[in-house]
């Protein structure tokens, strides 16, 4: 697909539902990917890493800035790799540890809308700076190098992203176009993670220093994979997530008023949000060695697309699944993937929105979206919104 203008999240789903006529396991020849689009296939795809591997080094040629990153960087590793390093940081994000920053998100929270006044940006006031000084004060990371983050974060993201050519090609381009960025943010972290050495302190940074993982210790450039994919994964999905619940609630103000009513039903409200506004549309994989998804045979070292937002929107699986319902029950959303690459960040994420979303409720008798403002990503890339205006009246 090539339009001049920037895609719509309905044009992102008629593509997928395009796709979908032909099965819920297609090979695109423009693309040369497979398209993975059923709940259950996509459930199999991310379940099974010993036939779907995330190392696609064998695709797609690296370049040294994005070898360096992912060094750490355990979301592109298969085990026992990923495992090595993921149990590591998952010692920080214990679910005691996370309910236990409810507090300091509350008043965060509080602080921000303080500032906000009655008509806001929602991304600029709340939805970004939120959970980056969460993760920042986690990581020991400076708050005040935020814009530098969030210009990270909108080079990566906000990319044009061709659908209509090989997706490893499209992928090594966009490799190629960031580098300077890669470039900067492992300077960064090199520097920042040097420092922690010579000045640990009580943050994550400093405890990932002193790790030791078979007898050694990781040495730095280890860490710059896991501190900046903590630092922008830490954020970019609860940044979205607030951003498209404020507007999938302004769509759908009857179900917004029953939360209001009974904020007992926000965290199913949030759940819905995340199965059709899916902050990341879709993953990758390769095959490890020829195999049958859904019956269909897919060769050895094929790229393999899971599409998540198409997952969400299986109506074998979530009856009108276009409809946003708030009852909805069950909802295993494909949202956060599935296995050993499950979201590690999961239950911050729908920590920060719960407290967020309740607090702005309590706070505002109306919260209304400047709809012809409204700013949103390529959904072809990430399904979020870079500008989100508001008008809010106080209770």
């Amino acid at each position: 697909m090539t339009t001049t203008a920037k895609p719509t999240l309905q044009d992102f789903l008629d593509y997928i539902e395009g796709f979908r006529k032909q099965g819920q396991v297609v090979y695109a020849e423009k693309q040369q990917s497979w398209m993975v689009l059923g709940h259950p296939e996509v459930n199999e795809v991310l379940s099974e890493p010993h036939r779907f591997s995330s190392d696609l080094s064998p695709l797609i040629p690296t370049q040294e800035e994005f070898a360096l990153f992912q060094k750490g960087n355990f979301i592109q590793m298969d085990d026992p790799r990923h495992r090595q390093l993921r149990g590591m940081v998952s010692k920080a994000f214990t679910p005691k540890f996370v309910a236990g920053m409810e507090p300091a998100i509350h008043d965060l929270t509080e602080q921000l809308l303080d500032a906000a006044g009655a008509e806001f940006d929602l991304v600029d006031g709340l939805a970004y700076p939120l959970p980056v000084i969460v993760i920042a004060n986690l990581l020991g990371i400076p708050t005040a190098d935020q814009p530098v983050f969030r210009r990270w974060a909108d080079t990566l993201l906000d990319r044009d992203v061709p659908m209509d050519k090989p997706i490893a090609e499209v992928r090594e381009e966009l490799m190629a176009e960031v580098t300077p960025v890669m470039r900067e943010m492992n300077d960064y972290f090199r520097e920042f993670i040097a420092d922690r050495r010579r000045n640990p302190g009580d943050d994550l940074t400093s405890q990932l220093t002193l790790v030791e993982e078979d007898g050694r210790r990781l040495d730095d450039d280890e860490i710059i994979g896991f501190v900046g994919l903590l630092l922008l994964a830490g954020h970019i999905t609860t940044t979205a997530t607030l951003g498209n619940s404020i507007l999938t609630f302004h769509e759908n103000q009857d179900a917004i008023r029953e939360v209001r009513e009974n904020l007992s039903l926000l965290p199913a409200a949030i759940e819905e949000v995340l199965r059709l506004r899916t902050p990341f549309p879709r993953v990758a994989r390769m095959t490890t060695e020829e195999t049958v998804l859904g019956g269909v045979t897919i060769p050895a070292q094929q790229m393999v697309l899971p599409f998540l937002t198409a997952a969400n929107r299986d109506e074998r699986v979530f009856p009108n699944p276009n409809k946003f319902d708030l009852h909805r029950d069950p909802n295993h959303h494909a949202s956060f993937g599935k296995g050993i690459h499950f979201c590690l960040g999961a239950p911050l994420a729908r920590l920060e929105a719960r407290v967020a979303l309740k607090i702005m409720f309590e706070r505002y008798a109306d919260i209304q979206v400047v709809e012809d403002k409204v700013e949103e990503r390529n959904p072809f890339a990430m399904v979020a919104v870079t500008k989100l205006p508001l008008v809010v009246r106080p209770v």
